[in-house]
C-alpha cells in the first residue's frame, strides 16, 4: 500500500513541487510494469513516512510523464534523484537500499 505522504510528480507540477520546493525532494522515476521499481516502492513509501515535514518524496511514472523523464535523461528505471534547491545532489540507478537513501538524505 502506498503511503499518503508519497506524492505523484507530473509534467505539470514538477517545476513547482520539485524544483521550487523549500525542502529537499526525493524523486523516484518508475513504471508500473517495472518489477525492480515495484520492489523499491515500499522503501520509497517508508522514507516518505519517516521524513514527513522535512523531505518531500514522490514518484514520476515515466510512461505517463515522458517530458520529465526525457528532460533528465532517464534511460533505465528505477532511477532516484535527490534534489535540493532545484539541483540534483545525488542520483541512483537500479535498486537502492534504504540505508543508502537515508544516508544521503541525512547528509543534506
Amino acid at each position: 500500500m502506498a503511503s499518503p505522504n508519497t506524492l505523484e510528480f507530473t509534467d505539470a507540477n514538477f517545476d513547482a513541487e520539485v524544483l521550487k520546493s523549500a525542502v529537499p525532494v526525493l524523486v523516484d522515476f518508475w513504471a508500473e510494469w517495472c518489477q525492480p521499481c515495484r520492489m523499491l516502492g515500499p522503501t520509497i513509501d517508508q522514507i516518505a513516512e519517516e521524513t514527513k515535514g522535512k523531505l518531500k518524496v514522490g514518484k514520476v511514472d515515466i510512461d505517463h510523464h515522458r517530458n520529465i523523464a526525457m528532460q533528465y535523461g532517464i534511460q533505465s528505471i528505477p532511477t532516484v534523484f535527490l534534489f535540493k534547491q532545484g539541483a540534483i545532489v545525488k542520483k541512483w540507478n537500479g535498486l537502492v537500499s534504504k540505508a543508502a537513501l537515508t544516508e544521503a538524505i541525512n547528509a543534506i
